[in-house]
């Protein structure tokens, strides 16, 4: 790249990288296309592994070197909370903040307020819209409606009752598979569940209002959630394929027909869509059941969001925000959409892709929009802001592990896994208060 001429804004954006083709590509193009739109502007993005990112902004930050826009998966949110600016000032500012109730920004219209709620609501902290969403998902219900129909199921499940009477109605079938249900034993489907049902995993409001310091993996909701997919695997109706995050596991036994419905991300539509025309049976994509006992208060988020760097030259900043907003127009953000799967976001988007007709040729996207739009409240039962999540995460998938596979006491089981998930949330605050050493846990990362 040729060296930008001293009177040009240059916005350093490091952005993740997810095992995907040419992932950050339509990016780059939004980004020409600012700085065509923007003389005087210069984006330049550098692609990172998501994994990898906030060790490398925490280190550039040391340095006195942080990008203007960083992104971080949506599970590692509190370490941009705790990132440091060489002179030990939080290194990030709220996207609120610093726009700061304007409605342009060189000429970009703010989108702030076009945001489902949820998804807002979802990336508030400490009372401020603090990051704007970059590349997004939730988790959804992929049903087989032609085995659903032989057996007698006229709907895909929107609850757990809806689904064990679903999985019920598939064992009775004389020819049908094996299983009725899949997923994987992954902790994000433990934090979408306990979000639905309006619980908190943490205290200081879900890590919303201050520092997360106390978990719970034994809650009413963890063990509501536990006990009935503990039941549909006694039942037999769940598969357990016996391997953790085993995603391409229960990829093909869905295409393959051994189950008939399976949980997964939104990022799997269009392949699961691909899967069940190649075999030759009727897909439906629905919400993800929920405890039909309560309204579904939140939801789990995926994907990433763009953080804002503090104390930039004004330009800069500008430069930054109007950046931001323009990726999350509704232009930008369809055509975003429709390159990664990624879910539309706001309200501007799924308009403009309903105009184009987008939704009745691509049914199978317009079930995560819907998702993102049951939200009960609170605000912050839309999930959990805290460090070390990804080891969190961990104990929780031993622990169910072992409740599949070996039968082990659930209450016994997950209080344990509470006491460890505690010595690890323990450990990750103390890194980030200066009071202990940074461990193997503290900037991992992995969806």
């Amino acid at each position: 790249m040729h060296p930008a001429p001293d009177d040009t804004v240059v916005i350093e954006a490091w952005l993740s990288e997810f095992p995907f083709p040419d992932f950050l590509e339509p990016i780059r193009e939004r980004a020409r296309e600012f700085e065509k739109a923007h003389p005087g502007h210069r984006i330049n993005i550098r692609g990172f592994s998501y994994q990898e990112l906030p060790d490398a902004i925490a280190r550039a930050a040391a340095a006195g070197r942080a990008p203007a826009i960083a992104t971080y998966y949506a599970g590692a949110s509190q370490l941009a909370r705790d990132a440091r600016a060489q002179d030990g000032s939080p290194l990030f500012v709220s996207v609120e903040k610093a726009v700061a109730g304007r409605t342009e920004i060189l000429g970009e219209a703010v989108v702030l307020d076009d945001f489902l709620p949820g998804v807002r609501e979802y990336y508030t902290v400490d009372g401020d819209f603090a990051t704007m969403p970059l590349t997004l998902s939730t988790m959804l219900l992929y049903a087989n409606t032609t085995v659903l129909r032989r057996a007698g199921v006229a709907a895909a499940p929107r609850t757990w009752e809806d689904t064990t009477a679903a999985c019920e109605a598939v064992a009775r079938l004389a020819d049908g598979p094996r299983h009725g249900i899949a997923w994987p034993v992954d902790g994000k489907f433990l934090q979408h569940a306990v979000a639905q049902q309006g619980a908190p995993l943490a205290d200081a409001g879900n890590g919303r209002h201050g520092r997360a310091t106390r978990i719970d993996l034994a809650s009413d909701a963890v063990k509501a959630y536990v006990d009935w997919w503990r039941g549909l695997h006694r039942a037999g109706h769940y598969l357990h394929t016996g391997v953790q995050e085993d995603w391409a596991g229960t990829f093909r036994a869905f295409a393959d027909q051994e189950v008939a419905l399976r949980l997964s991300s939104s990022f799997d539509a269009n392949y699961m869509v691909r899967a069940a025309a190649a075999a030759g049976f009727d897909i439906e994509v629905g919400v993800l059941p929920r405890n039909g006992a309560l309204p579904c208060a939140g939801n789990w988020i995926g994907g990433d969001s763009l953080w804002l760097a503090d104390g930039l030259d004004e330009a800069t900043r500008d430069g930054a925000l109007a950046f931001m907003q323009y990726l999350n127009s509704p232009r930008a953000a369809a055509a975003w959409h429709k390159a990664s799967g990624s879910a539309p976001a706001t309200y501007g988007c799924i308009a403009l892709l309903e105009e184009e007709g987008w939704f009745d040729a691509h049914p199978h996207h317009r079930a995560t929009s819907e998702q993102l739009e049951l939200r009960a409240g609170p605000p912050e039962a839309h999930g959990a802001v805290l460090g070390a999540f990804h080891a969190v995460q961990i104990v929780f998938m031993a622990a169910m592990e072992e409740i599949l596979a070996e039968g082990a006491d659930p209450d016994a089981r997950l209080a344990r896994a509470t006491a460890e998930a505690q010595g690890h949330l323990d450990a990750y605050n103390a890194y980030a208060l200066g009071t202990g050493p940074e461990t193997p846990d503290c900037l991992t990362v992995r969806i």
